[in-house]
């Protein structure tokens, strides 16, 4: 299964990363990027089975970046992986197209949570 990480923080994404692993999603490929533009031209090129994706981010933040990802009609699973977590950006994030938000600072348990279903 192909991963595209996206965050604009080099030491957050080692750390999504690392997360992903201590959880038992083994076996993937990450590939990265560092803002919602340089990862929408990852996933015309690349095709990922799955996107994880911050919100804050400069160029394109991730709510832009998801916008893009789902006017093109690609249909990657997607989900944020974020600061922002109120009910009401939940709910932007679900409308927008997400299948999951995970809340920043994270746990092996909030990803093994959010990812379990997506992983099947």
């Amino acid at each position: 299964m192909l991963v595209l990480v996206v965050d604009d923080s080099t030491s957050m994404r080692m750390l999504i990363k690392r997360t992903l692993k201590q959880a038992g999603f083994d076996g993937l490929d990450i590939i990265e990027a560092e803002n919602g533009q340089l990862a929408f031209e990852k996933v015309e090129s690349a095709k990922p089975d799955l996107i994880l994706s911050d919100w804050n981010m400069p160029v394109m933040n991730g709510l832009e970046f998801l916008k893009e990802v789902r006017g093109s009609g690609v249909t990657t699973k997607f989900g944020f992986i974020t600061t922002e977590s109120t009910a009401e950006m939940r709910e932007i994030a679900r409308e927008a197209g997400a299948q999951f938000l995970i809340s920043k600072p994270f746990n092996v348990e909030s990803f093994e949570k959010a990812l379990r279903p997506v992983f099947g």
